[in-house]
C-alpha cells in the first residue's frame, strides 16, 4: 500500500493550480472507474467555483474512458448530489466543491450508493489505484456515455417540502454566499410558506459578498439584515450548501452547540439515539437525556457521523459546525433541510433566541498549541497515559478521536491533533468561566511539558 495521501478530512481539497488541476481530475476519474470495476453509473455535480468546468471535463473523461457512464447534474448543492446518488440508484456520486474554503480552492468528494461519503478505507483503495496508475484497461468499444438529469432537482424539492410543516408567515433571511444553495434554498423556503429575503443569492464562484465560511466574522451583513427587517431567523449556508448556521431574531449568530441541541432534542423523543462528535458540547447530552434519548459520540467528520448513524440505527447525527445528517432523508449532510427543520421549530415554539436561552449554558474555550507532525505524535502518545492523573474527579474517558475527559459537575476537555494544520487542539467546557480557565491552564501546561516548553 502507498503512504502517499490524496484525500484529506473531507475528500480531496486544495488550491487550484499545482495540486488541483485537469490532470488530477482525469486520473481521479480513471481511479474511481477502476475502483467500480470499469462499469456502472456515476452522478456528477458541482458548485459555483470558476474552476469547475476544468475539473468536470477532466473527471468525466477519466470515468467514461475506463467504462463508467456519467450522469451530469450541473450546478447543484452538495446535498442534492448526495440525494441523487441515493435516489437514482447509481453506483457512485461525485461532487466538485471545496465547501467553505475560499474561491481559489476546489476539491472532489465521492458518495456511496446511499449518499454517504466514501469511508477512509474506500479512499485508501482509490488512492492506491491513483498513485499506482493501475487503471482499468481501456477498450474502445466499452467507453461510457454522458447523460444529463435535471428532473431529480424537482424530486429533491418535493421530498424536502414533505418533511416539514412550517407555519405560514415566518420571515427568513437567507445568505447563501453566492454558492450552490443560492437558487434552491430561497425557492424551497418560499414554497414552504416563508417570507424570504435573500443576501448573496447571485451565483458567483468568486464569492463577492462574503467568504463562504459561515462564521461570526463573515455574517455581519446577515446579522444587520435580520435586525433591520425584523425577521424571525437568518439562515447562512457555506459554499456548497451542506452546512447551515442561524442568526436569531436578536441578530446574534447562534451558539453552534446549543443550535445542535435544539434539533437533537426533537429527534431524541421516544428514546432515539443521537450521534454527535467528540468536540460537541455537554448541553447536547443534557437536552437529549431529558427527552429520553441517548447520545453516542464519534470521530470528527461527517463520514464518521454517517457511519455511526448506521451502526447505532440513530435518528439523527450532527456536528457543531452545522453539518447535520437526517437519515430519514439521506446520508449526506443537508444544510437546506437543516434550515427548514430549525425554521419549523421556531414557527411552532417561538423566538429562536428564547429557545437557545433555554438550553443549559456552559463556558466553552477553544485553544490550539503549535506542534509539527512529529510533535503531535509525541504529545498524543504521552497525554493518553498522563492526563487522567493531572485532573481530579474524572468520570469517563473517550479515546475514539484524541482523548476526551468528562468531569463531575459537567466539565470536560478534548485534546486531539489537527488533521490539517500544525496544532494540537484543545476544546473544553466548564459550568463557570473560572472552571473553564482552570481546565485550559492544566491542559496547556501538560502539552507544553511534552514539547519542553515552559
Amino acid at each position: 500500500m502507498t503512504n502517499k495521501k490524496l484525500f484529506g478530512t473531507s475528500g480531496i481539497r486544495d488550491k487550484v493550480g499545482d495540486v488541483i488541476n485537469g490532470e488530477l481530475a482525469l486520473n481521479v476519474g480513471r481511479a474511481i472507474a477502476t475502483y467500480l470495476g470499469g462499469k456502472g453509473n456515476v452522478v456528477l455535480g458541482h458548485d459555483t467555483r470558476t474552476s469547475n468546468q476544468l475539473l468536470e471535463h477532466g473527471i468525466t473523461a477519466g470515468l467514461i474512458e475506463r467504462g463508467c457512464n456519467v450522469i451530469k447534474l450541473g450546478m447543484v448543492p452538495t446535498p442534492l448530489s448526495g440525494y441523487a446518488t441515493y435516489r437514482l440508484k447509481v453506483d457512485s456520486g461525485i461532487m466538485l466543491t471545496a465547501s467553505h474554503n475560499p474561491s481559489q480552492y476546489n476539491g472532489i468528494k465521492i458518495w456511496n450508493k446511499n449518499g454517504m461519503a466514501y469511508t477512509s478505507d474506500q479512499e485508501r483503495e482509490v488512492e492506491e489505484i491513483y498513485f499506482s496508475k493501475n487503471f482499468q484497461e481501456l477498450k474502445w468499444d466499452k467507453i461510457g456515455k454522458i447523460y444529463e438529469n435535471k428532473i431529480i432537482q424537482e424530486d429533491y424539492i418535493n421530498r424536502l417540502l414533505s418533511m416539514v410543516n412550517i407555519k405560514p408567515g415566518l420571515k427568513v433571511v437567507i445568505d447563501s454566499a453566492s454558492g450552490a444553495a443560492s437558487y434552491l434554498s430561497p425557492l424551497i423556503f418560499k414554497q414552504a410558506g416563508c417570507e424570504v429575503i435573500t443576501l448573496n443569492s447571485q451565483l458567483d464562484g468568486f464569492f463577492p459578498g462574503r467568504n463562504p465560511e459561515p462564521n461570526e466574522t463573515n455574517l455581519q451583513d446577515l446579522k444587520k439584515t435580520v435586525i433591520a427587517t425584523k425577521s424571525d431567523i437568518g439562515i447562512a449556508h457555506d459554499g456548497d450548501g451542506d452546512r447551515m448556521i442561524t442568526v436569531d431574531n436578536k441578530g446574534n449568530v447562534s451558539d453552534f452547540d446549543k443550535l445542535l441541541a435544539i434539533i437533537s432534542e426533537k429527534y431524541a423523543e421516544n428514546g432515539n439515539t443521537i450521534i454527535t462528535t467528540v468536540d460537541a458540547g455537554r448541553c447536547i447530552d443534557d437536552v437529549v437525556d431529558s427527552a429520553g434519548g441517548e447520545v453516542v459520540r464519534t470521530k470528527v467528520g461527517d463520514v464518521s457521523v454517517a457511519g455511526a448513524i448506521m451502526v447505532e440505527n440513530a435518528a439523527f447525527g450532527g456536528e457543531p459546525s452545522g453539518t447535520w445528517i437526517h437519515p430519514e432523508f439521506c446520508m449526506c449532510p443537508d444544510g437546506i433541510l437543516s434550515g427548514l427543520k430549525i425554521a419549523e421549530i421556531v414557527s411552532h415554539e417561538g423566538n429562536l433566541s428564547d429557545l437557545l436561552d433555554a438550553v443549559p449554558n456552559y463556558f466553552n474555550i477553544h485553544e490550539k498549541v503549535p506542534a509539527n507532525r512529529e510533535e503531535k505524535i509525541v504529545v498524543m502518545k504521552n497525554v493518553v497515559n498522563d492526563i487522567e492523573n493531572v485532573f481530579d474527579n474524572v468520570e469517563s474517558i473517550n479515546t475514539i478521536d484524541g482523548i476526551r475527559l468528562e468531569f463531575g459537575g459537567g466539565g470536560w476537555v478534548l485534546i486531539r491533533p489537527s488533521g490539517t494544520e500544525n496544532y494540537v487542539r484543545i476544546t473544553l467546557e466548564g459550568k463557570t468561566m473560572e472552571r473553564a480557565n482552570e481546565i485550559k491552564t492544566i491542559s496547556i501546561d501538560l502539552i507544553n511539558t511534552y514539547l519542553n516548553r515552559k
